[in-house]
């Protein structure tokens, strides 16, 4: 697993350029190849559908231009929606249809033309994150915010267990987890400590916050989205000087940005 630093030091946070450019890429070449196979699925047996029935190549024709034509507007959906950086009307449910289905055959597209899945997972989680703080800013604020870090964050030595209640912290100072702490009694959020994705579901659902705010790795990362999806998490990389899942770290100052950012609607709103 790489050991490379999150890019995006706090959300000012809009997906970049390059970002969007390779995820539009993705979305471009996935409705060409989708388009592609569907059409080779319909001329090779043109045929042997005649043999079936002589109306049953036009039969045939609709349907495959009908599933087509239903892949492109979803990849093209998604496309507008990763443009504007901000949900459409009706986009929401379909995209997160998209999230679940079209990361993984992002993927194996991505790797086609040569890039890395760490590339890729960057690109879908930047803008996901955009989405999620246009929809913060434009929509409901969120009322409950879940802190959601990994149990990789904690100092390998420490003795203390924080899972299930990490304000058995002792506050050292050893780790990130005491600044965390502080961040989610200065804000006024929930914070949890999760050792793998089960217990990570398990706290989600006894918690049922309005937003996410998750570390973790690209893997971790991306894979609770997809599951956790259509609540949002805005998602940040975790720093791995030591390796995975040793003394990791996480920029406290990003996770301070992204909380002051969607928690100022509420703020106004009491101020």
């Amino acid at each position: 697993m790489s050991t490379e630093k999150e890019n995006t030091p706090g959300p000012a946070a809009s997906a970049g350029k390059p970002e969007k450019k390779i995820l539009l890429s993705l979305l471009a070449l996935t409705a060409v190849l989708a388009v592609t196979v569907l059409t080779v699925f319909y001329i090779v047996p043109y045929y042997g559908f005649s043999g079936i029935h002589p109306r049953m190549p036009q039969i045939m024709g609709w349907l495959m231009g009908g599933l087509g034509a239903a892949v492109v507007s979803l990849l093209a959906l998604v496309a507008v929606v990763v443009i504007l950086g901000h949900d459409v009307p009706h986009s929401r449910k379909v995209r997160s249809l998209g999230i679940k289905v079209l990361l993984p055959i992002l993927t194996v597209v991505g790797k086609l033309i040569g890039l890395r899945k760490e590339e890729i997972q960057h690109a879908f989680v930047a803008v996901n994150n955009e989405l999620v703080l246009a929809h913060c800013r434009n929509g409901d604020p969120p009322r409950s915010i879940l802190l959601l870090m990994p149990h990789c964050l904690q100092d390998k030595d420490c003795t203390v267990k924080i899972t299930y209640r990490a304000e058995n912290c002792k506050r050292c100072g050893k780790c990130p987890i005491k600044d965390l702490l502080d961040l989610s009694g200065k804000y006024g959020v929930n914070m949890a400590v999760a050792t793998g994705g089960t217990f990570a579901r398990r706290i989600v659902i006894e918690t049922r916050p309005d937003l996410i705010i998750a570390v973790a790795c690209e893997r971790d990362l991306t894979s609770g989205i997809q599951d956790t999806t259509p609540l949002p998490v805005y998602g940040i990389f975790n720093e791995r000087p030591f390796g995975p899942c040793v003394n990791t770290r996480v920029a406290i100052e990003h996770v301070e940005a992204v909380l002051r950012d969607v928690t100022a609607k509420n703020r106004h709103s009491h101020g």
